[in-house]
């Protein structure tokens, strides 16, 4: 078992510079984490915070936010389940179940993994000396030892390498790669995918892209017989530098357990609006974002999937990612997030409008929105599909199931005529609620009368 790691150094890109340069240091004090400035930092004129809501440009020792064990600005530079799976398999031989049971400390996977990680934060063991833990292993390379490593093999010419591309974040296998000047996320499907999540992101971002979602560039390529979905980074924006991002999770003061049952949309656009540089239009912004998860079915959009750029003084929303519809078996879903101060996370298009206020919006705005996404996604849907590899039948999988699953419609054309508005090219994902059934409540499409909605012929494939 490797020794647990009490202390590591703080390297940062400042902005527009090309170098690091060493900003603090984080102590491990019982089960927290401390941080504090250097006084070399703290002299520089051109110094800045690394989140100044929780570490404050200043000296002394600055404890976590009450609850965390870590500032959630400095573990937003961690990796995730899988990369720390890796990790664990690296120091101790343990996979599978049996790494279920071993608890490595936070610097230990702050220091294994790859210095080329989310945003422009890196820890070090020196404060003088910088050293990037990076290699450069193929695509190829990199994939086959993810392969192997599901399996329960990690090949040891291999394991470094593996473990130092998997410094990003994600429940799934992903790793980093740099192609000439191109810094770029590898999303890698795995031989025991039984849906074809890879091509899904591909279509979604395409569409986000169609409806006026700011997305990275993206593209498909086959590495071992697989796709992998290879995705620009926002955080690099080219000669060298780096910019800060701070995720949603972060920006909420949550740690991962209390996101998950507290987090909302309102809340996080309060503190975008309160340290935007410009807070025009941010309403608008991440009310489409919702209406996006909700039409392609992405039910995983917990607040680490959000996230901010930080200059020092201002936050700026970045790209729209990790936008990939999820499997369901029932017609009921919920997002991961509350649409609405009222708590309600039901994934349907009323609720969005609903909440149109909370993002500064009118409800005929709001309907505007759902119609527009719902309009240019049915227009598009089999280009993009074709674009993306979809098979024919993965196609008319997803399409009525996650993209536009009747649910999300669920009593938007009723609404309709009660306000006496046109409907506008969606009346295929349209329905009404059986009197006396709640918005949100149980919903079986036997429930609705034939009169009440009609379906697009893909949507009961």
């Amino acid at each position: 078992m490797t020794r647990p790691s009490d202390s590591a150094f703080v390297w940062a890109w400042l902005p527009d510079e090309a170098e690091p340069v060493v900003a603090g240091r984080i102590n491990r004090v019982g089960g927290s984490y401390r941080f504090i400035y250097g006084k070399s930092y703290l002299a520089r004129p051109d110094a800045i915070s690394l989140y100044e809501p929780e570490l404050p440009l200043g000296p002394g020792w600055i404890d976590p936010p009450e609850g965390l064990e870590m500032a959630g600005s400095l573990w937003d530079a961690s990796p995730d389940s899988w990369g720390q799976r890796v990790i664990i398999a690296r120091l101790t031989g343990k996979q599978g179940h049996d790494a279920d049971a071993v608890n490595l400390d936070r610097l230990t996977f702050l220091l294994e993994s790859g210095s080329n990680r989310i945003g422009s934060l890196d820890f070090q063991t020196s404060s003088t000396d910088y050293l990037a833990r990076e290699d450069g292993t193929t695509l190829d390379e990199l994939h086959g030892a993810a392969l192997a490593f599901e399996k329960g093999e990690l090949p040891p010419a291999l394991a470094a390498a593996l473990v130092h591309g998997t410094s990003v974040g994600g429940a799934r296998p992903k790793v980093t790669l740099v192609d000439g000047d191109k810094h770029l996320i590898a999303k890698l499907s795995m031989s025991t995918d039984t849906y074809p999540m890879i091509k899904a992101e591909a279509a979604s971002l395409e569409l986000a892209h169609r409806v006026g979602i700011d997305v990275p560039g993206s593209r498909l390529v086959t590495s071992l017989g697989h796709e992998v979905l290879l995705i620009e980074r926002f955080d690099r924006p080219g000669g060298r530098t780096r910019r800060m991002v701070v995720s949603g999770l972060t920006m909420l003061g949550y740690g991962d357990f209390l996101g998950a049952r507290y987090s909302s949309y309102p809340e996080l656009l309060e503190v975008l609006r309160q340290r935007s540089a410009h807070g025009e239009g941010l309403g608008r912004q991440l009310f489409e974002r919702v209406v996006f998860n909700i039409a392609i079915g992405n039910i995983d959009d917990h607040a680490r999937n959000h996230a901010a750029f930080w200059d020092g003084h201002h936050l700026e929303l970045t790209p729209a990612y990790d936008l990939t519809p999820q499997p369901r078996s029932g017609t009921e879903a919920r997002q991961a997030m509350d649409i609405g101060r009222d708590g309600n996370r039901a994934s349907q298009f009323v609720v969005c409008i609903d909440a149109a206020h909370e993002y500064g919006l009118s409800r005929d705005e709001a309907r505007d929105i759902v119609d527009h996404q719902i309009t240019t996604i049915r227009e598009s849907w089999d280009e993009v599909a074709e674009q993306s590899r979809l098979t024919k039948i993965e196609k008319d999988f997803l399409f009525g199931r996650q993209i536009l699953n009747p649910y999300a419609s669920y009593d938007l054309a009723a609404r309709r005529r009660a306000a006496q508005q046109p409907i506008t090219g969606a009346s295929g994902a349209q329905g009404r609620a059986p009197r006396g059934v709640p918005t949100g409540s149980q919903f079986t499409p036997r429930q609705r009368p034939e009169a009440d909605v009609t379906l697009d012929p893909r949507e009961m494939s």
